[in-house]
């Protein structure tokens, strides 16, 4: 019943052949994988074909999401206590995977709706605290709420002590109308790095007087402004109190890679940690590593990614 209801909904969604039916198929078979190996709760189908645009990409970037992981050899396996989306293992140690696709709350329509090839402005800022308020949620999900109404997988005993943490989000619904898929920001970092080590713009120094570049280099920017509210901090990774988070995989995906689309991911290592992830364990193209050069200086660099080579 379950696959005939989701084949039916994709048909209405992607009609047609060629590059449609190809995508539609490959969430199909994702989504059926999804529920076969008992990964899918009970409102798993009615979820993805309820109509809703939030629904639909977060059932989706579950299934899809699990489906990367079984290509590179793992396989995920389903929490049945109310915890995150579902686990691997790796040389013994449980790692938690927690998904969101956060919606584009505040996000120009101009942006989300943008024809190809039309001049638009780049709404960074906005779509940056889409990042930032969806790595809060699910570091509250694991952490509990920090005026301790709310208690977290860690305190509910769900997710152990020496249990890594992984917060993966697809940033599928917060790019601009075109079917290019899109991870950076302002930086030329991914927003992802931008939410969680506080790196703002590049900025170029310029002597008022005789012209000349007097230095150079990205903005610490650790706090985000917004209007007529309280500004939202974009330190994640430098605050202690978020050190049962291993890393972030951050995700541009939505089944056009059936079609020979780049569907970019990117991992943000956490470089406090408590329960660390080695680089490499996650499928991506990109890996993001911070290490201590001074007592109060990092250095942030990129590494190729599992993916790097494949396309």
């Amino acid at each position: 019943m379950d696959n005939k209801l989701i084949e039916t909904f994709l048909l209405k969604r992607y009609p047609g052949d060629g590059r449609p039916k190809a995508v539609r198929e490959e969430i199909a078979y994702a989504c059926k994988d999804f529920i076969k190996s008992g990964l899918a709760d009970s409102n798993f189908t009615k979820e993805l074909c309820s109509g809703s645009e939030k629904r639909f990409w977060s059932r989706v970037s579950e299934a899809l999401l699990a489906a990367h992981l079984r290509k590179i050899g793992l396989t995920p396996e389903p929490s049945h206590d109310g915890g995150p989306d579902f686990f691997v293992i790796d040389n013994g140690q449980k790692i938690w995977i927690e998904v969101i696709c956060p919606e584009p709350t505040g996000v120009p329509s101009e942006w989300t709706e943008a024809e190809l090839y039309k001049v638009i402005d780049f709404p960074h800022e906005q779509i940056l605290l889409r990042w930032t308020s969806a790595i809060k949620e699910k570091a509250e999900k694991l952490l509990g709420s920090f005026d301790g109404t709310v208690k977290g997988y860690i305190e509910k005993g769900i997710v152990a002590s020496s249990d890594a943490y992984i917060i993966a989000v697809n940033g599928r619904q917060l790019r601009s109308g075109n079917p290019f898929s899109e991870l950076l920001g302002i930086s030329k970092f991914p927003f992802a790095v931008e939410a969680v080590f506080a790196v703002g713009p590049y900025q170029i120094k310029i002597n008022r007087e005789t012209l000349k570049q007097t230095g150079a280099g990205y903005q610490p920017r650790p706090l985000i402004s917004r209007l007529k509210r309280s500004p939202v901090p974009a330190y994640t990774f430098l605050d202690s109190r978020f050190k049962p988070i291993s890393a972030i995989w951050a995700v541009d995906i939505d089944g056009t890679s059936a079609i020979g689309n780049l569907e970019p991911m990117a991992v943000v290592h956490n470089p406090n940690a408590v329960n660390p992830i080695r680089t490499g364990f996650l499928p991506a193209h990109d890996e993001y590593v911070a290490t201590q050069i001074e007592a109060d200086e990092s250095e942030l660099k990129r590494l190729d990614g599992k993916l790097a080579f494949r396309n």
